[in-house]
């Protein structure tokens, strides 16, 4: 049967349309690989990169006035400050000193600081000690902002990170000495200063000039301080992070059934009105600082705490610590669904360390006998319990012994986080110490009465046992 002429009509309109975008193709690639369409690639490439060559003098030249007007702005205005200084150190037995540093592209530079005797109040003003480096800003030896000054000396152990932070000048300010302030610096300063190299920009050098202001004031760091801090009838162990993922660990290994909290600003008032929920804390193995209230706290108090311990930060720190050391966990709370999406993320960042079961917080009175027995034949080297404060705490000191874990830790939201539920606050708002507005501003309804009510009788409770304090004080020495 012959092809209709209908068919015909489609075929030779399909051919036309394929030999029309041969043509155009052939045209195209004629034009592109032509000595003319040659030399205008050329013109376009060379066109592209002095447009980012210009930017990238042009955005180094705002750095560098910045800089420049910046150091001679506050060398003027903090005068009387330096020369002060300067004349205090002079007469205590120190003054101005010159330690050599490794500047942009490695080369060596000295950087001046007041050195103070051993004792002097001075000698722990981290902010008096800089102020003579402001003349390497002047000279361009430094900026205001970049990688930490190292000594030639000292070793970066990641070296090719190493090299890459010398591509900028060092800085007064470094995005690593920021979250040491601010207690969230829980990689490595070679990674943080990876991620400073990496996205460094004029604005963003103003955004950690801005939020080093709070986290100087605010921030601590860690620091040498006693081992344990108490205040409001609670009991802390003042740890780092790296310390408390490492005692967990160990822990883990005795099989004893530790009971691990974290307090913050609301567990303490909860505490404060609940005795049984106090008398839990009192038996914890270790009771960990969480958050920036129970940091303010302890400055109002003369406590140092050492770090923001807060679970969700030392979450993929404690994974870590249990993957080296052969560990498995168990999660349990949330939502269903909630620790499954949790239990991929573990399975994802750390695929060594064993997800020994999963077991959501919605269970019944009834179920709980099963719920014990499935822990306690999963054998879990450490038992994560989110069913919100001060329930969690309290489930796990009746239940420790019938789960037979290791370690038991009260974990509140810390699931929900990881699970991708609730977005995490970005960094620079933790940085300003700002997280806990970040959760209101996220759950306004079921948050503001922690933190607008919550903070303010926290603080009332802190400044109290102050007066408290300081009456007790001015007794003692009355007595002598």
């Amino acid at each position: 049967m012959p092809p209709s002429p209908l068919k015909n009509a489609e075929e030779s309109a399909q051919n036309r349309h394929a030999r029309a975008m041969r043509e155009e193709l052939m045209v195209e690639l004629d034009d592109a690989l032509s000595a003319g369409g040659i030399r205008q690639r050329k013109r376009s490439h060379w066109r592209r990169s002095l447009a980012y060559f210009v930017a990238e003098r042009t955005a180094n030249g705002l750095r560098r006035l910045a800089d420049l007007f910046g150091a001679l702005l506050l060398m003027l205005f903090l005068s009387p400050i330096i020369v002060g200084a300067l004349l205090l150190a002079g007469l205590r037995g120190g003054g101005v000193v010159r330690r050599e540093r490794l500047g942009r592209w490695a080369t060596r530079f000295y950087a001046y600081q007041f050195e103070f005797p051993e004792g002097s109040f001075s000698a722990r003003s981290e902010f008096l000690t800089q102020m003579p480096s402001l003349v390497n800003v002047l000279k361009g030896d430094m900026s205001f902002v970049g990688p930490r000054p190292i000594a030639p000396d000292e070793e970066f152990a990641e070296k090719r990170i190493a090299w890459k932070r010398y591509n900028l000048r060092p800085g007064l300010l470094s995005l690593w000495w920021l979250r040491k302030r601010a207690n969230i610096a829980y990689g490595t300063e070679a990674n943080l200063d990876m991620e400073y190299v990496e996205s460094q920009n004029f604005w963003g050098d103003l955004g950690i000039a801005a939020r080093a202001i709070p986290a100087a004031l605010v921030g601590s760091g860690s620091s040498v301080a006693p081992p344990h801090i108490q205040f409001l009838g609670v009991k802390i162990d003042n740890l780092t992070m790296a310390e408390a993922s490492t005692q967990i660990s160990e822990m883990s290994e005795e099989g004893a059934g530790a009971q691990v909290s974290f307090v913050n600003a609301d567990c303490v008032n909860i505490a404060c009105e609940d005795p049984a929920y106090l008398k839990v804390l009192g038996e914890s193995k270790l009771v960990l600082a969480d958050g920036i209230g129970v940091r303010l706290a302890g400055k109002i108090l003369n406590q140092n705490v050492r770090e923001n311990v807060n679970g969700t930060d030392m979450f993929p720190i404690l994974c870590d610590t249990l993957d080296k050391n052969g560990r498995s966990l168990y999660l349990l709370g949330g939502k269903p669904g909630i620790a499954e999406d949790v239990g991929r993320w573990v399975k994802e960042h750390h695929p060594g360390l064993q997800v020994a079961g999963i077991q959501h917080g919605f269970f019944t009175p009834e179920e709980l006998p099963s719920v014990t027995a499935a822990i306690r034949a999963a054998k879990p080297s450490v038992l994560l319990v989110a069913l919100g404060c001060p329930r969690q705490e309290k489930w796990i000191a009746e239940h420790a012994a019938e789960t037979d874990a290791g370690v038991l830790i009260g974990v509140g939201g810390l699931l929900d986080f990881y699970s991708g539920r609730i977005p995490r606050a970005p960094a620079w708002i933790r940085e300003l110490g700002m997280e806990w507005f970040y959760r209101f501003w996220q759950e306004p309804g079921r948050m503001w009465r922690r933190y607008f009510v919550g903070n303010f009788t926290f603080l009332y409770r802190v400044l109290r046992e102050r007066f408290r304090m300081r009456a007790a004080e001015r007794a003692e020495v009355e007595n002598r």
